[in-house]
């Protein structure tokens, strides 16, 4: 089980990068288009770098849906490796079974 204070600290991430989502388009979106000039460019990028640093995608981090668990996260089932394996063994994953050959 992860520190609860990391996943609810997440969670406002994912708050703040719905937030500023549409504003942070608009301002990447001035900076790649080759008809926007210098000066429209650079003051882009001055308001991108103003915006919450929590406002960006890239620190959001994958979390096991049940306990919190950063790494192993498998994204087909929204669940770390450890427990998708016991949910599988216990037969909670409609699909999914051990395999053997």
């Amino acid at each position: 089980m992860a520190k609860k204070s990391k996943i609810a600290k997440n969670e406002q991430r994912k708050v703040v990068v719905a937030r500023w989502a549409t504003r942070r388009t608009e301002l990447k979106e001035i900076i790649r288009k080759p008809s926007s000039s210098d000066s429209e460019r650079a003051e882009a990028q001055a308001a991108l770098q103003r915006l919450p640093r929590d406002s960006s995608p890239v620190r959001l981090r994958n979390r096991d849906a049940a306990d919190g668990r950063p790494r192993g996260y498998l994204r087909k089932f929204g669940l770390s490796r450890v427990k998708m394996r016991e949910m599988a063994h216990r037969g909670e994953l409609p699909g999914v079974h051990k395999s053997s050959w």
